[in-house]
């Protein structure tokens, strides 16, 4: 392909007059980068020249103050790399490696200057990169935490791309071949599965030994020789992009009961990771704390497994994985332990004679562990919804489950998660009820809005299923969008409420602290920032029908929709990620140091980069008020 060709898919190039890339192609390099080869490496003076890639993938590499490597970011054909530093006019701020062989257009700073100003689009395209500094400072910040003061310095490589323990090439067949085929290529190559592709040779499915073995001889078919792959091979294979993460592989296998993934890029297979790969690649830790929590047949057991999650917890803070990456990771775990749990208890009511659930039923959670946003293990916020279509199995219902909730929550509380002081457990009827007295309940709640019905709204709106009968919780859902729909004037309260308090900034940009003797000097991350964003998107979601909890999922969803401008979700979405960074840094701290977490933290004991990050954090924060007062009409905005 020409260089005019390849320019003219790439913005801003593609705003250029046509003559304007014609005069600039002869003073335009091509150079190609063989795998783990480097354009520029992290500290180097500025090569002044810009960067195009249009073959293959880069990774973004940033080394801490140790000298070990994180990956941060992918670059891949059409995309532009070194602008910040023609720019800014500094050393680069991190090294780009091929992650595959590349290949990569190379613009000089005299053409680029040229470019700038023979064209006010061209200028107003980069220019605006500059603006984006202010964005890239907190993910810059979150990358340089350090934890290892907090005895979490044994790394594990849970931050690792997928590009860096994937095969590549990948062995496939057609779906054509013969099974007889595959399986010589199995052998030949001491492989346990093949990916299966077209004509197009994009990825159409998946073949292992075991599927050879299992679907032919459960088909009785003698004649299997002629058997095509297509027949027996699993279509649609579950996959990954090239930029995920080595817990999401870890994650996505344990999920989806699979222990190959092609890696894909916009169809292209570009490699393939198993399970094998994941074990080789570090300890088992994850693994075997996955297993053990599954395996496990009494509340004591889970107890000991339980404590295993912790350790997964550090070895995810000690290689920075971000906080939503963490977020997801100990949801997955704790939702298994929770799970197990019920089940447990379920058995042990069957045993003592109360035989089993007399109805359908979900177990709900709520609070921060709805939002899929719990780190480490808090207090218990959780319910029962259950079935109430059969008034005569309804008597039965209400002495089984008060016993099957007290067992439940004194089992989550023997594996850390605490009593929550403000009750807000399935042991209290206000939080177990059948499903038509959820109904009547929320109705209360949206029609007679008071401070106490909003506390227990706020709560209650985050909820989503663990266990049980999930349709139960859809249900009740849709009747809570549909209430809400029918007296809109509740998301007015919940926003007046929200905006009752504002960030602890002050006139000067100076924080306001506490002046209790108990947090003198320091600042309650959750309830005076984090909370605002949280209700804030909430309540913009709950309008606009967003079933999905997590306060970063709602933001995305409401930038997908228009309801969020995109660049103050961008700002909105880093600012929530950089706080949560900073509390759960605290927690950890305290903890240990054998202390409480509890949110606070000083801000003078950040350094003065961080300081100006939490300041911005609250600018985005008042930014997001704003709109939301202005939107819901509450007085004074």
């Amino acid at each position: 392909m020409q260089k005019i060709e390849i320019l003219e898919k790439i913005t801003p190039f593609n705003q250029l007059d046509l003559q304007i890339l014609m005069s600039i192609q002869p003073n335009i390099q091509e150079k190609k980068y063989p795998r783990e080869s480097f354009m520029f490496r992290q500290g180097d003076a500025s090569l002044n020249t810009l960067f195009i890639i249009t073959d293959g993938v880069a990774e973004i590499i940033v080394h801490n103050e140790k000298g070990v490597e994180s990956v941060v970011g992918l670059r891949r054909p059409y995309d532009i790399f070194g602008e910040t530093v023609i720019l800014s006019e500094k050393n680069y701020p991190a090294s780009m490696r091929a992650a595959t062989d590349c290949t990569c257009l190379l613009l000089h700073r005299d053409i680029f200057d040229t470019l700038m100003q023979q064209s006010p689009q061209f200028s107003d395209f980069f220019n605006r990169l500059l603006t984006d500094r202010l964005r890239e400072m907190f993910n810059e910040v979150i990358m340089e935490q350090s934890y290892d003061a907090y005895g979490m310095e044994d790394a594990q490589p849970f931050r690792k791309r997928v590009t860096a323990v994937m095969t590549s090439p990948v062995i496939t067949c057609t779906e054509d071949d013969l099974v007889t085929t595959a399986a010589r290529k199995l052998t030949k190559n001491r492989i346990s599965s093949l990916v299966v592709v077209n004509q197009s040779k994009h990825p159409v499915g998946i073949i292992t030994e075991s599927d050879m073995v299992s679907r032919i001889l459960t088909r009785g078919d003698n004649n299997f020789t002629e058997t095509k792959v297509r027949d027996v091979m699993t279509p649609n294979p579950v996959t990954l992009p090239p930029e995920a993460f080595y817990f999401q592989a870890l994650l996505t296998m344990v999920k989806n009961k699979v222990k190959q993934l092609p890696i894909i890029n916009n169809g292209e297979l570009l490699g393939i990771v198993t399970l094998r790969d994941l074990v080789q690649s570090r300890s088992t830790g994850a693994i075997t704390t996955v297993s053990n929590v599954e395996s496990e047949t009494t509340i004591e057991g889970l107890v000991r497994s339980s404590h295993d999650i912790d350790n997964v917890l550090k070895a995810l803070v000690a290689e920075k994985a971000s906080s939503r990456e963490i977020c997801e990771v100990m949801t997955e775990l704790y939702d298994r332990l929770t799970r197990k749990i019920i089940q447990i208890c379920e058995r042990q009511m069957l045993d003592e004679g109360y035989g089993l659930p007399p109805v359908d039923y979900c177990w709900i959670t709520m609070g921060s562990s709805g939002r899929k946003e719990q780190i480490t293990r808090t207090d218990q916020d959780n319910g029962i919804i259950y079935d109430d279509t059969d008034p005569i199995k309804i008597e039965e219902a209400e002495s089984y489950f008060p016993r099957l909730a007290a067992k439940v929550v004194d089992a989550l509380n023997q594996c850390g998660f605490a009593l929550c002081s403000g009750n807000v457990m399935a042991t209290n009827k206000q939080w177990r009820r059948p499903y038509k007295e959820w109904v009547s309940t929320v109705t209360y709640w949206v029609q007679e809005p008071h401070s106490e019905m909003l506390r227990n709204f706020t709560i209650f709106l985050d909820f989503r299923p663990v266990y049980g009968t999930v349709r139960l919780a859809e249900r009740l859902k849709n009747s809570v969008f549909r209430l809400i729909n029918e007296s809109p004037i509740v998301l007015h309260f919940l926003a007046r409420d929200d905006l009752s308090h504002a960030v602890p900034l002050g006139l000067f940009k100076q924080f306001i602290t506490e002046k209790s003797p108990e947090h003198k000097g320091e600042l309650d991350i959750k309830g005076t920032a984090l909370v605002h964003i949280v209700d804030c998107t909430r309540i913009f979601s709950i309008r606009d029908g967003i079933t999905a909890t997590n306060t970063f999922a709602r933001i995305a969803q409401l930038t997908a929709n228009g309801t969020l401008p995109k660049d103050d979700a961008e700002y909105i979405d880093a600012a929530y990620e950089t706080l949560l960074t900073f509390r759960n840094r605290e927690n950890l701290r305290k903890q240990a140091l054998s202390l409480e977490p509890d949110n606070y933290l000083n801000p003078y004991n950040l350094s003065k980069r961080e300081q100006a990050v939490l300041r911005e954090s609250f600018k985005a924060i008042t930014r997001l008020q704003s709109f939301t007062g202005s939107y819901f009409r509450v007085e004074g905005y």
